[in-house]
């Protein structure tokens, strides 16, 4: 599928086919191009948890309000963000860049994230949405369907997938072959209410 059409055609599924399996090479596929997703200072604080314990499965449906794509999709993925992301050997980052522009982004990172916690949060989730919207449009490439997922209880998926205190969860994605199409999209905005000019005034 050309990638235009995958943004035109991409839409939240919410029934997958139980008995469809996608295959290691494709998931693995599928991840790489996820991590090509851009971040701030290039910190790749976003972390996907891929779940496939049938059990953990059932436990996170539990966690979810019993939403079926949990148990039935292919492939689960929990995206997570380090939120210590940017003081953990951030030299690593930046590591092939010539000298030079090492020695002046490395340390800009610490002067950005330090003093704010809700700079970095906000920065963890803003890269997980990008980390998320990349992996949905390139799953519809392949010709996987997918859904991202809110509506659970935080603490308790936090418990079961045994989340560091130093991360945070930013959503389920779902992916998987569609049982039946997606309805019709409900209603869409217009073009002119939602895309403004230089000022809101």
């Amino acid at each position: 599928m050309h990638g235009l059409d995958a943004v035109r055609e991409r839409r939240s599924v919410k029934y997958f086919d139980p008995d469809y399996a996608i295959s290691d090479n494709e998931i693995k596929e599928l991840l790489s191009l996820s991590l090509l997703s851009p971040t701030a200072f290039n910190i790749q604080n976003w972390r996907f948890l891929v779940v496939d314990e049938p059990k953990l499965r059932q436990e996170l449906r539990a966690a979810s309000g019993e939403q079926v794509q949990i148990t039935d999709c292919s492939l689960l993925v929990v995206i997570c963000a380090d939120l210590m992301a940017w003081q953990k050997s951030p030299q690593r980052y930046w590591r092939n860049a010539p000298e030079d522009v090492q020695q002046i982004m490395v340390p800009m990172i610490s002067e950005f994230f330090e003093h704010d916690k809700q700079l970095q949060r906000d920065e963890a989730m803003r890269s997980c949405g990008i980390a998320a919207q990349t992996l949905m449009l390139s799953a519809k490439t392949m010709g996987y369907d997918s859904c991202p997922m809110d509506g659970f209880d935080g603490a308790r998926v936090a418990e079961l997938i045994q989340l560091p205190k130093d991360h945070c969860i930013s959503m389920f994605v779902a992916i998987g072959k569609a049982l039946k199409p997606a309805r019709e999209r409900a209603g869409q905005l217009a073009y002119e209410e939602v895309v403004l000019r230089n000022r809101f005034a």
